[in-house]
């Protein structure tokens, strides 16, 4: 009678990954981080009339993705997947804070980072992401959800490039329901939206990969500035 191997070396090919199914659930848009008050200066665009349908909403993520995303959560994400030591880490964590000149960004970025941390350290604790955690409630660091999902990926032994894009899919399916409520949009326009930002994606997770620590925030003015004037508008549905 043939004996089932049982070791991993003779797992079947397609066997299930298993970093895959807890980093979809840091993917699901129900995650509780409270990422559906925030719109990161898209309501600035909608307000103003630059941001209207599906394709302005589709070129205004291009935008997002490429300019703000590539630089700061994308490339924060692979510095933490590559890093050598906790040192490195917590220098991410500081520039991300330091980078990101809106005050609404900035808390925005910080509570969805200590609610990503809570979550993970709940769920899917490793040494380094307790550390991380150990260090916000010390008031030693900001928090960022780039740093706390690539801190559950590296733990649970994903590839970098997959974390990368779990990260930027995140963020985008996040906003890409805020736009569906704030121009608004019907369900099937968001799900184009989606598809077709999923290139820029790829490219953001490319370019990431070549990018040194000295780009982290290397930002455009215009999304800043739009982030910045959100402060301010007269009447509004998100927090930033």
């Amino acid at each position: 009678m043939q004996s089932t191997p049982t070791d991993a070396s003779h797992a079947p090919s397609d066997a299930l990954p298993a970093y895959l199914l807890p980093l979809l659930q840091f993917a699901d848009s129900a995650l509780p981080t409270g990422a559906f008050s925030h719109s990161f200066g898209l309501e600035t665009y909608v307000s103003e009339g630059v941001v209207t349908d599906t394709d302005t909403c589709a070129a205004w993520l291009d935008a997002y993705v490429r300019e703000q995303l590539t630089p700061t959560d994308a490339l924060a994400a692979h510095l933490v997947m590559t890093a050598p030591d906790l040192t490195t880490i917590w220098r991410v964590d500081d520039l991300l804070r330091a980078q990101a000149l809106p005050r609404q960004v900035r808390e925005a970025s910080a509570h969805l980072g200590r609610r990503t941390v809570a979550i993970a350290a709940a769920n899917h604790p490793s040494p380094w992401l307790c550390a991380y955690a150990e260090r916000i409630e010390a008031g030693l660091a900001a928090g960022h959800p780039a740093v706390a999902t690539a801190l559950v990926g590296r733990g649970l032994g994903a590839p970098a490039s997959t974390v990368v894009a779990l990260v930027l899919h995140a963020a985008v399916t996040s906003l890409t329901q805020n736009a569906v409520r704030a121009i608004p949009l019907g369900a099937d326009a968001g799900q184009r939206i989606l598809a077709h930002v999923q290139p820029r994606i790829a490219e953001a997770v490319a370019t990431a990969a070549t990018l040194p620590i000295e780009a982290l925030g290397a930002v455009a003015p215009g999304l800043e500035i739009a982030q910045m004037r959100h402060e301010r508008q007269r009447a509004r549905m998100f927090m930033s």
